[in-house]
C-alpha cells in the first residue's frame, strides 16, 4: 500500500520520530499528538540538562496507567529508574481505548518532586484529567522509593494552574509547564517546598505565551531539519 504524503519522515530526533502530519499540527490551530509531546520531551533536557530529572514519554506514561498485570508493570517501570529521580514529569491523556492509537481528547501534566513528596497534576480544563492523573498516580507511586519521608508521596489537584482559552491547546500547555517546571529545578537556589514552581507556571504560562509556544516548536523542528540536511 502506498504510504500518504502526510506518514514522510521528516525528523529523527533522539528515539522519535516527526512526520510531515506534525508539522500541519503544529502549523495549527489543531490537537498537539502523542509524537510532537514526545519530540519536545525528548528536546527538554538539553536546555535543562540533569541527571536527577526524568520527562516520561506519552506512550510510556500511557502504558503504567493502563498496564493490567502487576508484574508486567514492574518490569516495565524498573528500566526508568525513578527511585533515583529527583523530579519526574509524566504527560496525562484520557484516552480509555487501549487498542486506539493516539486516542484521547485531553492533555494535563503531572509531575513528582522527590523533596516536597508530592504529585502535582496540572490541567489546563478545570481538571478534566483529575480521574486519569490519579489513575496514573496510583499505578507508579509504589515505584518512586524512599523519598526521606515515612509517608507515601501525596497527590495534589493545583486549582490555580493556568487555564486554556480553546479546545486544542491542552497539548502546549503540557509543553509551555513542563519547561518552567524543568527550569525552576535547574535554575531555583532557594526552594520554597510550599510553593514550588507554582509562582513560575503562573508568571510564565499565559495564554500569550503558549500560543507563541506553537511556532517555537515548529521553528525548532524546522531548525533540525535543516540541521540533518546539511550534516
Amino acid at each position: 500500500m502506498k504510504r500518504s504524503p502526510s506518514d514522510e519522515m521528516i525528523l529523527s530526533y533522539n528515539d522519535v520520530v516527526l512526520r510531515r502530519y506534525d508539522l500541519t499540527i503544529l502549523s495549527g490551530p489543531f490537537y498537539l499528538n502523542d509524537r510532537v509531546i514526545e519530540f519536545y520531551f525528548s528536546y527538554l533536557p538539553s536546555c535543562y540538562p540533569s541527571q536527577d530529572t526524568l520527562l516520561v514519554p506519552p506512550s510510556i506514561a500511557f502504558w503504567i496507567m493502563k498496564c493490567p498485570v502487576a508484574e508486567a508493570l514492574k518490569d516495565f517501570i524498573d528500566p526508568l529508574h525513578l527511585s533515583d529521580k529527583e523530579l519526574v514529569i509524566f504527560p496525562v491523556n484520557d484516552n480509555d481505548d487501549v487498542s486506539k492509537a493516539e486516542g484521547g481528547s485531553h492533555w494535563s501534566l503531572l509531575a513528582y518532586y522527590r523533596r516536597a513528596n508530592k504529585f502535582v497534576h496540572h490541567d489546563s480544563c478545570r481538571g478534566m484529567n483529575s480521574a486519569p492523573a490519579k489513575q496514573l498516580y496510583r499505578a507508579v507511586v509504589g515505584y518512586m522509593g524512599q523519598s526521606g519521608s515515612a509517608s507515601e508521596p501525596g497527590f495534589l489537584e493545583w486549582s490555580d494552574s493556568p487555564q486554556q482559552e480553546n479546545g486544542y491547546d491542552c497539548g502546549l500547555y503540557v509543553t509551555a509547564i513542563a519547561r518552567v517546571i524543568c527550569s525552576w529545578y535547574v535554575n531555583c537556589k532557594n526552594i520554597d517546598l510550599k510553593e514550588l514552581w507554582f509562582p513560575d507556571v503562573k508568571k510564565q504560562v499565559t495564554p500569550v505565551a503558549v500560543a507563541e509556544m506553537r511556532g517555537e516548536i515548529l521553528t525548532l523542528v524546522k531548525k533540525l531539519m535543516a540541521t540533518n540536511q546539511n550534516s
